[in-house]
């Protein structure tokens, strides 16, 4: 055998012990919510511009869900226990809302319901379940289009740049909501109110996707402009501690909310991996968080305002960002006692996503892994998966 299928193959056995789960298979009806081991094993699936899933709009139901159920089956295969799916990639819903529009992703057009009809996240919920998985609904809170100058279908009238477009700044190629409008912050939490409310999902996850990015467009920084609700909302507060103040609100009352109306379901958030350059000592990043983005990441840590934090850790151990230093200083701010998972990046080299679970599950204060995402399994880039 040569060296490389040699190789190959000890990656694929050790990928599945890494994730083996002593227990055996965990068999659930559609109805109930699995009993998971400790250790938090997860991967993302995003629907956003048709990513991941479903491959591309306009799909039949059947295609849909056979795209699904295969991959649920190499997500159970691989002894992970977590499914993080985009339910709501861009104001718009993977699943029968009287909020926001079905999403285009699924059909090719926004407000088109699946024909023949099928409420895709209940179907996922079921199907998770049958397989031992949890489903956790993952919702980007603020993003609103993407390349909205480019896109195929119209804007149903239920979309919130038709009903409320003082919330909508434009921003580059996306459309956004402005966090600082106190119309934006009701939307955003009524739509995770009526997921939390009639859905019997396991968890429901936000991403890290606040204030956005920092963008050029010819050559020149892009503007957020928020000028409007800060004049009538800023309250003499300098605009960043404003805005700052706007996400960490949302954020508090998020998780408040849905912990009060359904305690078991975990709240999970996965912001950018590293609150600010230079924290811990040494860490160089490109991007401030606390500054750039207004997230104050380390604050909701701090505060316990999630059950999971996952920061996503995209960095190869060893390097000007290390995975270790990162994993221990977001440790060391955790005075709330709630669940550190890091996320890994698999689009690295085999062996350094399985040094990087290993010295998570060395390290005392982790509970496991989430992956991004499912792409490099199902195209088995680096022979990710065969």
């Amino acid at each position: 055998m040569s060296r490389f299928k040699k190789n190959l193959t000890l990656f694929i056995t050790t990928l599945g012990l890494l994730f083996f789960n002593a227990s055996g298979e965990q068999k659930t009806t559609k109805n109930q919510h699995p009993v998971l081991p400790k250790e938090f094993r997860g991967v993302w699936i995003a629907s956003v511009s048709n990513l991941h899933w479903p491959s591309k709009p306009g799909l039949s139901t059947h295609a849909q869900q056979k795209e699904l159920t295969d991959l649920f089956d190499k997500i159970a295969a691989l002894n992970l226990n977590v499914v993080m799916l985009q339910i709501r990639p861009a104001c718009d819903a993977l699943y029968h809302s009287t909020l926001e529009p079905w999403s285009e992703v699924l059909t090719g057009t926004m407000g088109k319901s699946p024909d023949p009809y099928y409420d895709p996240l209940e179907f996922s919920i079921t199907q998770a379940h049958k397989r031992g998985l949890e489903l956790h609904a993952w919702v980007n809170p603020l993003r609103a289009r993407v390349n909205y100058k480019k896109a195929k279908s119209p804007v149903d009238s239920l979309h919130i740049s038709q009903k409320i477009p003082e919330c909508i700044i434009a921003y580059g190629k996306n459309l956004i909501l402005d966090p600082g409008n106190p119309k934006t912050q009701h939307h955003v939490l009524a739509v995770i109110k009526d997921i939390v409310t009639r859905y019997n999902i396991d968890g429901l996850h936000i991403d890290d996707y606040f204030y956005p990015y920092p963008e050029k467009e010819n050559n020149q920084n892009l503007v957020i402009d928020d000028s409007k609700s800060y004049k009538q909302y800023g309250h003499k507060l300098p605009l960043k501690e404003w805005r700052r103040n706007n996400i960490n609100t949302f954020v508090k009352t998020m998780y408040t909310m849905v912990k009060t109306l359904k305690p078991h379901i975990k709240v999970s958030i996965s912001p950018f991996g590293i609150w600010r350059p230079g924290v811990p000592t040494g860490i160089k990043a490109g991007i401030d968080c606390y500054n750039d983005l207004c997230a104050d990441t380390k604050k909701w840590l701090n505060e316990g305002w999630c059950d999971y934090f996952i920061p996503q850790l995209y960095w190869r151990i060893g390097s000007p960002q290390d995975y270790k230093t990162l994993l221990d200083w977001w440790i060391s701010q955790n005075k709330k006692n709630k669940y550190i998972v890091p996320g890994n990046y698999l689009y690295f080299n085999p062996q350094e996503i399985i040094d990087q679970i290993n010295l998570t599950r060395a390290t005392p204060g982790t509970f496991g892994n989430c992956l991004y995402s499912i792409e490099p399994l199902i195209k088995n880039k680096n022979n990710l998966y065969n």
